[in-house]
């Protein structure tokens, strides 16, 4: 774990801070307890997890996978779980009492599906034998929570159900999965990122036929012959599945929250933490939720019943720390200082559980530079897939029961879409046929812009294409061969620098080396006013470059190539090494065969 925040770091401001007196100061009232679902509430008694315990669980990206996990961090009634053979930055966080997760064992006596660790195959993994390899214990049984209610819904009835990641959109969906009083909805011949955990009483699924009684539009599968014309019965009948019955949808009443009431709240760009917030809009099933004394534009839209909200006084009860609002405290925290961001204490960082602190705005979740920039990772099931780890902060437009489907205005697209962290299968998604007209509203079209920087000379030209053809990949280093030597003579003196020199750089010795670069020298200083340092040069992306630090295409392309250099001089030099080891495997052969050749010629003419 790199950039390590202490716990005192965490909490000390928190110590000279009361919820009592604030909400005196402040005029305010806190939310009601009876407002909060169980799930939100207090719970019964304290966590008994700990580090290093082993259990199952869903993965939140991909919600139809359990996968085997690692309480990597515990605080409080929160757990940071890893998922086993897998990088730290699909690390997620949930509480103790979770829905979410499951004993070591659980899939195997529920007939679902476990995806073991990376390296191990789905028939050969062995609880038992992985426990005792790893020299690890699992979480026993009577950790976790335990529902036996019934939802109503089977396995693979159709529905008709909000698309959560594409809100204005009512699709065709299935019941892929049941577990308790929960069920996974799936939309049809669509992958699992889109998929969702709901019960009955959810206000994003509704029965087969309600867009048509209520004249909303209804996305068909993807895919489907005739999506314009699409009708349930006919449907029903070429899959040979059945509704789901309107009896089993059981809509819960609205929630009762107000505006002003106080709340505890995680927060969503940096999950680590829970912060004192307020509530500033409500809708019937939804809150905008206000994070007190931080900027508006940090202010998001979440469900009424959502598990990161929580009654005042439940992190002293949980025992995990509180952040107060910025400023309200007489006592400054250890790291103050080390974040330009105001507000900021340097704790968390953009890119995920992988760095528990940072020093710089490019390593900051609330930083300008990242306000409007998508945090994107690989999909760890997907191969060149992305998903978003952070998103941009998009604006709520009004009632999710009542909203109008939005239109989104596409474009040709080339591989520079990627660069701006775009889905194609958002996108996609979002450009099917629907069966009745879409209504369209001005403020709530999207447009996808691409980017097609114009080389200036012969040698931004060269730089153009040769960043660029590398770059576009999810994975690079695939591409990055195919012109590396146009790489190695653009940038020579870049050329044998890993990486991991590179990440042990100052604030000056990035700058130095910026001012080394042909014609960068008046960018030195920029990179010196923003405390870069190599870590944080190493994260920069080409957008960064470009747009957000206001530099020049010509420099831009060149500091972006030297960054590609870095990252994979170590993988050039091992595949060279191989190549030269090989090449002296085979001259060492062929000259044994060309000694043997010449001896049985001696032989011969003897």
């Amino acid at each position: 774990m790199k950039n390590k925040v202490s716990s005192t770091q965490v909490s000390v401001k928190r110590r000279s801070w009361s919820w009592q007196q604030y909400l005196n100061e402040q005029k305010a009232e806190a939310a009601p307890l009876a407002l909060f679902t169980q799930s939100q509430s207090f719970p019964s008694g304290r966590s008994g997890f700990k580090v290093g315990m082993k259990l199952e669980g869903i993965d939140p990206l991909h919600p139809s996978m359990f996968c085997v996990l690692t309480a990597a961090e515990v605080i409080g009634c929160r757990l940071r779980l890893h998922i086993d053979g897998y990088l730290e930055c699909y690390d997620f966080w949930v509480n103790a009492d979770s829905a979410d997760i499951r004993p070591a064992g659980w899939c195997k006596h529920n007939n679902h599906k476990l995806h073991p660790p990376k390296g191990y195959s789905e028939t050969d993994f062995d609880w038992e034998t992985y426990l005792q390899s790893t020299g690890s214990h699992a979480a026993p049984a009577t950790l976790f929570n335990s529902c036996s209610a019934d939802c109503g819904f089977r396995v693979g009835m159709k529905l008709e159900a909000v698309d959560r990641k594409n809100p204005g959109l009512v699709c065709v969906a299935s019941v892929a999965d049941v577990v308790d009083d929960r069920f996974l909805v799936h939309f049809d011949n669509w992958d699992d990122t889109y998929d969702y955990w709901c019960n009955s009483s959810s206000p994003y699924i509704h029965p087969v036929g309600w867009c048509e009684e209520q004249g909303r539009p209804l996305t068909a599968p993807q895919g489907h012959p005739n999506p314009e014309s699409f009708l349930w019965a006919e449907y029903l009948q070429e899959t040979g599945s059945t509704a789901a019955p309107s009896s089993a949808f059981t809509l819960r009443p609205p929630h009762g929250f107000q505006v002003n009431h106080r709340l505890e709240a995680v927060d969503r760009r940096n999950p680590m933490l829970i912060r004192v917030a307020t509530v500033i809009d409500t809708e019937d099933y939804k809150i905008k939720v206000h994070y007190d004394g931080w900027p508006q534009h940090f202010d998001t839209w979440c469900d009424s019943d959502l598990c990161d909200l929580h009654p005042v006084g439940w992190c002293q009860r949980t025992g995990h720390p509180l952040e107060p609002p910025p400023g309200s405290s007489p006592l400054s925290s250890p790291s103050q200082g080390v974040c330009p961001t105001p507000g900021c204490r340097g704790v968390g960082h953009i890119k995920g559980a992988k760095y528990t602190g940072h020093h710089s705005a490019f390593g900051c979740p609330y930083s300008d530079i990242n306000m409007r920039k998508e945090v994107l990772l690989p999909d760890r099931v997907g191969g060149e897939r992305v998903v978003t780890l952070v998103p941009v902060i998009m604006h709520h437009h009004g009632s999710q029961a009542h909203r109008t489907a939005v239109e989104m205005k596409t474009e040709p697209r080339d591989e520079t879409t990627l660069l701006l962290g775009k889905r194609r299968r958002q996108t996609d998604r979002l450009s099917q046929p629907i069966k009745f007209l879409r209504v369209k509203h001005e403020e709530e079209k999207l447009h996808l812009t691409t980017l097609r920087p114009a080389p200036e000379s012969s040698l931004q030209a060269a730089l153009h294409q040769s960043v660029f053809l590398s770059a576009m990949s999810a994975q690079p280093n695939r591409d990055l061969s195919l012109c590396w030597e146009q790489h190695r003579k653009l940038l020579p003196g870049v050329a044998g620098v890993h990486a991991e020199t590179v990440q042990h750089w100052s604030v000056q010795q990035v700058s130095d080396f910026i001012e080394s670069l042909p014609g960068c020298e008046e960018q030195a200083k920029l990179f010196r006013d923003e405390q870069i340092d190599g870590r944080a040069f190493l994260l920069l992306t080409q957008r960064d470059i470009v747009r957000i630090m206001s530099i020049k295409l010509g420099p831009a392309l060149k500091i972006y190539n030297s960054i590609l250099m870095f990252k994979h001089a170590k993988d050039r030099s091992q595949s060279h090494c191989e190549e030269m080891i090989q090449l002296h495997d085979n001259d060492k052969s062929q000259s044994h065969v060309e000694d043997r050749s010449h001896s049985h010629k001696e032989d011969a003419s003897t």
